[in-house]
Formats: structure tokens, sequence, C-alpha cells
């Protein structure tokens, strides 16, 4: 398990040695890999580019997007043409979205340095002031970014197709019926995501072919 954060690893291990499907998985395909990413701009800048994407597209356009500024921070985006942006994929509205990020920063109304010091709710609400940042944006760059260990993106939808081939359901959870559910694996529920996006790409996806966005 190295490169995880030593609460997610620790998690990890627990929940394996909790659940026998999830041993079984591990056994088979190893813990999840790490999902560590830098703190700032570019990495949330990332995680809304793969918003209603695949993850496939969504690698496809960041490797055009990421040239575009070098080093990439709020100022040097908010000198990018809107065409070139959408030349490289991005819709207009994730252009407004990404734009709104990095004024905020730029402006100093959000600093992403001062998150570490909120807790969890605080932290999502202050990266839920972004036009375009929801809930599932928020937290997937406390996951990934600040490797924050009890955080449940409910709203993801490898997730939910996780949770449902670990408990046998017989459809899969939308994220307001997953969010309560996720309580069981408190207070490791970062873990409990990584091994249930393991799940899913081992044992869902092998199945049914579907590839689905995040």
């Amino acid at each position: 398990m190295t490169g995880h954060p030593p609460e997610i690893a620790h998690g990890l291990a627990a929940l394996v040695a909790r659940e026998p499907a999830l041993a079984t998985l591990v056994a088979a395909a190893g813990m999840p890999p790490p999902r560590v990413r830098p703190a700032g701009f570019a990495t949330l800048l990332q995680i809304i580019t793969g918003q209603q994407v695949s993850t496939h597209a969504a690698a496809a356009i960041w490797r055009r997007v990421e040239p575009l500024a070098t080093p990439l921070t709020p100022s040097a985006w908010l000198s990018l043409d809107d065409g070139a942006l959408r030349q490289a994929g991005f819709s207009r509205s994730k252009i407004a979205h990404c734009r709104d990020l990095a004024r905020r920063l730029a402006d100093g109304a959000l600093d992403l340095d001062g998150l570490a010091a909120l807790d969890d709710e605080a932290a999502i609400g202050a990266l839920s002031a972004v036009r375009g940042v929801g809930r599932w944006t928020a937290e997937i760059y406390l996951l990934f970014a600040e490797g924050r260990p009890d955080v449940w993106p409910a709203d993801d939808i490898a997730i939910q197709a996780g949770y449902q081939h670990l408990r046998g359901l017989e459809a899969r959870p939308a994220g307001r019926t997953l969010r309560p559910m996720g309580e069981e694996f408190r207070p490791w529920r970062s873990a409990a995501a990584l091994l249930l996006w393991h799940l899913y790409r081992h044992r869902v996806r092998p199945r049914t072919g579907e590839i689905v966005p995040g």
C-alpha cells in the first residue's frame, strides 16, 4: 500500500480484513493504486475536466489542455483564449466554470491552502462556492489532493456500481441513497471509495463493458 496516506492505508487494511468479497478482490488484483495528486489549482482544474465525461475522454482532453499554459496557474489560465480551450475539448459551460475558479483563486476569494484548517463539510462548502463545482468535485479533490480519510463521493457512478456489486443489490443506488449507506464504512469512507473503484474496474466493468464518467 505504499503511496497511500497513512490513515487511508490503515482503512484499506481494516476493510479488507472485514469484508470477504474485498479480500478476494485484493488477493486477485492487489490493493487499489494510490490516487494522490498535488494540492492546488491544476489538480482541481483536472478534476473539473473529468466531470460528466468518461475517464478516457477526460484524459484525452487534459493532454490537450495541460500544455496550453506552463506553469498552469490561475493567472495563466485567465489569459487563455476561449477558442483554444474549445479546441482542446472544453464546453462553453466548463470554460466558464474554470474561469470562475481561476478568478476566485487570483483574487483570494478561495484559498486552497486554507482548506486544511477546515473540517470536511466546511471545506466542501468552500469549494462548492465555485461555479460548477458540486459536492462530487469537492469530495474528489479532498480525497485525492488532501488525502482525507473519511470522504464519501456517493454521487460517483462507479462507486455506486461497486457498492451494488459488493452488497448484491438489484439496482445501482443513486447518490442520495448511497450517502447514508456509507455510514457503515466510517471512519474509513475514503478507503471504501478506493476499494469500490477497484471493485468496479476489476469485477463490474469487465462483466458489463460499461465505462462511466468520473
